[in-house]
């Protein structure tokens, strides 16, 4: 899945850690006890996730957003042992049905936790947004490969193709992540203005923790720090 190459000591992201302005100061207690299910429909509070450990959470658009497609692609190339050395749990929260977890996960290689929350509940607890927000500023995903005009093939084709013919959550939602845990601390909290405005994994991996950067230009590879 991945190799070791020669340490570099700084990652590109949005700009750079020390000057990014995108912290939101959200407080998980607000949601601790909202359910979220599992690809088999069984519920458990959301604090499950980060009580224990320190968790990264992704909230994504929905599961045909080609953009949340892409991302979690690269979610899923992370290797187990960065996860396990850093001791961090890594989870991806999506608003549709819980019936639909599993098709995603085949379709995108994500190993990982994965949980619903249908109601969007926690979404709009935490003040995630339901409309897009476009800036000159803003810089690529560099996670996502299709450009928009493709990418919106791609979504309506997977929605016409789907055996329930349905876009596997509310189109307008916005996404974001967390870094929570252990206990209700939020040590980040970032809330996505659009479809591309995912924050980069490398960088939450290394804000969670994580010694290891992985390039995942083409074959995905570590870079240890």
């Amino acid at each position: 899945m991945a190799e070791v190459v020669s340490p570099i000591t700084r990652q590109v992201t949005k700009g750079s850690q020390e000057n990014v302005t995108c912290f939101v100061d959200i407080n998980v207690r607000d949601v601790e006890d909202c359910l979220i299910y599992d690809r088999h429909g069984v519920s458990i509070p959301f604090k499950t996730l980060y009580q224990d450990r320190k968790s990264v959470i992704i909230f994504v658009r929905n599961f045909l957003c080609y953009s949340c497609k892409e991302y979690v692609d690269d979610l899923g190339k992370i290797p187990r042992e960065v996860l396990e050395d850093a001791e961090i749990r890594l989870v991806v929260i999506g608003q549709s049905a819980y019936h639909h977890i599993e098709s995603f996960c085949l379709l995108t290689g994500y190993p990982y936790e994965i949980y619903v929350d249908p109601e969007r509940r926690i979404y709009q607890k935490l003040g995630m947004k339901r409309e897009e927000t476009f800036t000159n500023s803003a810089q690529p995903s560099p996670h996502v490969k299709s450009g928009i005009f493709m990418g919106q093939i791609k979504t309506i084709w997977r929605a016409m193709t789907s055996p329930a013919f349905d876009f596997q959550g509310d189109l307008h939602q916005q996404g974001g992540a967390i870094i929570a845990g252990p206990g209700s601390k939020v040590h980040f909290s970032h809330l996505d203005m659009n479809r591309l405005d995912h924050m980069p994994i490398n960088w939450l991996l290394q804000l969670a923790g994580a010694q290891q950067t992985i390039d995942f230009s083409h074959k995905p590879k570590i870079i240890h720090i």
